[in-house]
Formats: structure tokens, C-alpha cells, sequence
């Protein structure tokens, strides 16, 4: 179960992180995580390109290690990146020393001076937090597609991503195996949808 809007109450429990962009104009931030990953991060590549738009790319450092020019091509083609930790942890369950040298690692790994961060699952102590904050954003997310879920269709994930998407949303998608399939349907028709109505698609800056 997840919610596709992160609502008022949740972002004014953490006030620390960044859930959307303020906007006046027709702007929404693209975001995907857990990638980079070969043939999917690559077809999201090929999409932006085509609707000419671009994104932020939460990568996990571990998948870079791994697939270094795919990750090249992202860092290439304009696109933000950011932080996603080494091994995708979870927050909640790691110990605070652990995940937070976890952060560092990847951040060698991506190889560049990015201060956008985005903490798995959306999990993370507040105590790690703190520690984050000193230098990094912690970023969030003001619309999720839930294309990672089972548990809904590939018409579902369109249509909710775009009904709570609104000017300054920032908006997560995944380049990943799990969710290709409903990101892979909905990402195009999205991006389709809102370049109709007048949208850009920008990068949050590192």
C-alpha cells in the first residue's frame, strides 16, 4: 500500500526535505531511481531525449560500479544525478555509522560533486538525517507513479502520475527491472500528455 501524493501532513513532518519545487510556471522534475541499469535506463534515455526533456537520476552506487557506461550516457545527456546510497539500504533498519558511510561510498563512486540525495524506500532516522543535512538535500517526491508495485496496472500508474502531477512536482519513476514494465508504458504517455499541455522537464540542480 502506498499513497500516489504525498500529502500535506507527511511534508510537514519532515520540513528538513524537499518534496516539490515551488512553481508559477509549467515546470515538473523528473526523477528515477535505482538505476543505472542496461536496456531500461537506456530506453528511459532515449525517451527524455525525444520529448526533450530532462531528469534527475538517483543512482545506486553499486549499479554504477557495475555498469559504468550506461552510467556515462546519464551523466552525458544533460541529466542530474544524485545519491541513492551503495546498496540501496534501508535507513530504518541500518545502523546509523553503516549507512551513513554507505552514503560516502557511492558518492566516490558517482565520481562527481552532486549534492542531491534521496534515501531508499524513503526511509531514513532522523538521526541520520541530521548528518546528511550538514551537506546534501534530502530529496523526496511530491508524486509517485507506484510503478514498482504488482499490485496495479499500467493504466493506474499513468493515470494517477498524471492527476496529482502540478506545476513544481517532482515526480518518481524507476529505471529498473521491477517497475519496467508500468514505467516503461506510462513514462512516454506522460511525457507526451504534459509536453501537450505546455510542461517542461527539468533537472534539479546538483
Amino acid at each position: 500500500m502506498f499513497l500516489h501524493h504525498s500529502p500535506f501532513w507527511l511534508r510537514a513532518f519532515f520540513p528538513g526535505f524537499t518534496w516539490r519545487i515551488p512553481a508559477k510556471d509549467k515546470t515538473i522534475f523528473l526523477t528515477f531511481d535505482d538505476g543505472p541499469i542496461p536496456d531500461i535506463t537506456e530506453n528511459v534515455l532515449e525517451l527524455l531525449a525525444k520529448f526533450d526533456a530532462k531528469a534527475t537520476f538517483f543512482s545506486i552506487g553499486n549499479n554504477v560500479l557495475k555498469h559504468p557506461d550506461v552510467y556515462e550516457m546519464v551523466n552525458k545527456g544533460g541529466h542530474s544525478i544524485g545519491n541513492h546510497t551503495f546498496n540501496h539500504m534501508n535507513g530504518w533498519k541500518t545502523d546509523d555509522a553503516v549507512y551513513l558511510e554507505n552514503i560516502e561510498k557511492c558518492q566516490q563512486q558517482l565520481n562527481l560533486a552532486t549534492q542531491l540525495f534521496r534515501p531508499p524506500y524513503g526511509r531514513i532516522k532522523k538521526s541520520q538525517s541530521k548528518v546528511v543535512l550538514k551537506d546534501k538535500q534530502i530529496i523526496m517526491w511530491d508524486v509517485l507513479s507506484g510503478d514498482f508495485s504488482a499490485d496495479i496496472t499500467q493504466e493506474i500508474c499513468l493515470k494517477k502520475s498524471i492527476q496529482h502531477t502540478r506545476p513544481g512536482s517532482i515526480v518518481l519513476f524507476h529505471d529498473s527491472i521491477k517497475a519496467s514494465k508500468n514505467m516503461l508504458y506510462a513514462l512516454p504517455r506522460y511525457l507526451e500528455h504534459f509536453r501537450a499541455a505546455g510542461y517542461r522537464f527539468e533537472p534539479l540542480p546538483m
